[in-house]
């Protein structure tokens, strides 16, 4: 049986490892954390959207990240200050207009085919993670945003995934809590969401029980490839251990790019940080006053979830500004605010604010598959959809591995495909 690493315990991680393990090989997952998904993969929007699969790679993108470089509370949030990592980031980005149709549609028809998997391994191992399969509802301020969305809409069918336009009223009738006034919007019916976080444990778990070896608190600070065997020098502390594999699979988020750096391989990821509340549901009047189908923001970039009966969850933005974690008040006050003039019945009285760092490649397409040297994998760089995506990425990468290896298949006949 073929010996594999994967490195990074977020939602992709495990997900990877998860669909490995499915295929027979011996997995060992390293996450430097006591529990899966306690980063980018804790307290995300939740949503599962194959309707936001629009990258960003847009030349509207770069006009609104030089008008709001001045303004704290502004959606995207670029910082000034340079370095040639957001350089180099920056410049692959804008080469990559070109392909912003093509890799729009490209995204649509993951995130469709990431669905299947995801559904069928939370029921496969009885994974209860709060999910609400209710649509996804574009809402739009102005007759500008409302007709790109048209035109986004146009790509997202070429996907695969079809969405309607709706007026305010039909809108009001999908979601009758939300206040305001708006020209129109677009509902995915497919869509849905969920807590990553509980989604991600859950399958760790699963993980364990399918023979991956689950090593927490394990900082990895050192991996090395010679093509045939692959070194991964991880400990907590001063402690350090070398473990040997057959392959190794990056799966590390924002510190994959460096990691790979050591692989011989340029990932080029940058840390686009994002920020989330999670509303405490007090009150009756609150339980009533929230809504139960996701919503998207056009105008504010913020997305909503409805998790359980007794909690909202608003997230949203993208902060340029490197490896910085910090939570800014500025940048959530923005989305306390949006609560109480949309859902004006919910109480903000108890609100947890988080932020995570998302890892975005130049063209906002995960890196999946091979490295420079045969047994060296990659699984990420998924930025805003790694939840959306992941299902489908670990699938694909387990295919690559599979290829690769020769790693015999595991499942019994009849069973749902990794």
């Amino acid at each position: 049986m073929k010996t594999i690493a994967v490195i990074g315990g977020g939602i992709t991680g495990v997900t990877t490892a998860y669909a490995l393990a499915r295929r027979g090989l011996d997995v060992t997952l390293f996450e430097r954390h006591r529990y899966a998904g306690m980063e980018t993969s804790f307290a995300n929007g939740g949503q599962l959207s194959a309707s936001n699969a629009e990258v960003w790679t847009h030349w509207s993108t770069i006009l609104k990240g030089l008008k709001w470089m001045l303004r704290s509370d502004a959606p995207l949030l670029v910082h000034p200050k340079p370095s040639w990592h957001k350089l180099s980031w920056f410049a692959q980005f804008i080469a990559n207009i070109p392909h912003y149709e093509r890799n729009t549609v490209a995204t649509a028809e993951l995130a469709i085919r990431a669905r299947e998997h995801l559904f069928g391994w939370a029921d496969a191992e009885g994974i209860d993670f709060d999910l609400k399969r209710q649509g996804i509802l574009h809402i739009y301020r102005d007759r500008k945003g409302f007709e790109h969305a048209a035109s986004v809409s146009a790509l997202l069918a070429r996907g695969g995934l079809p969405r309607r336009a709706v007026t305010p009223q039909e809108m009001r009738a999908i979601e009758p809590t939300l206040a305001g006034q708006y020209y129109g919007g677009f509902y995915t019916e497919s869509d849905s969401t969920g807590d990553i976080h509980k989604f991600t444990h859950g399958l760790s778990l699963a993980c364990t029980r399918r023979g991956v070896r689950t090593l927490y608190g394990q900082d990895v600070r050192a991996l090395r490839s010679d093509g045939q065997v692959a070194t991964v020098e991880a400990g907590q502390g001063a402690q350090r251990e070398v473990h040997r594999f057959d392959a190794v699979v990056v799966c590390a988020g924002v510190a994959s790019r460096e990691l790979a750096a050591q692989l011989g391989d340029r990932v080029n990821i940058y840390p686009v940080k994002g920020y989330s509340i999670t509303v405490s549901l007090l009150d009756e009047a609150s339980r009533a006053g929230a809504p139960t189908v996701s919503l998207l923001d056009d105008e504010t970039k913020l997305v909503t979830s409805r998790l359980g009966d007794d909690r909202f969850r608003v997230a949203g933005t993208a902060e340029f500004d490197g490896f910085n974690r910090n939570i800014r008040a500025d940048r959530i006050k923005p989305l306390v605010d949006w609560v109480q003039q949309c859902f004006p019945g919910v109480s903000t009285r108890q609100v947890v604010p988080w932020a995570g760092l998302r890892p975005m490649m130049p063209d906002l397409m995960p890196r999946v598959g091979r490295g420079r040297r045969a047994n060296v994998f990659y699984n990420t760089g998924h930025g805003h959809l790694g939840w959306t995506l992941c299902a489908a990425t670990a699938d694909l990468l387990g295919s690559s591995v599979e290829q690769a290896l020769g790693a015999r298949q595991a499942l019994p006949a009849g069973a749902l495909a990794a």
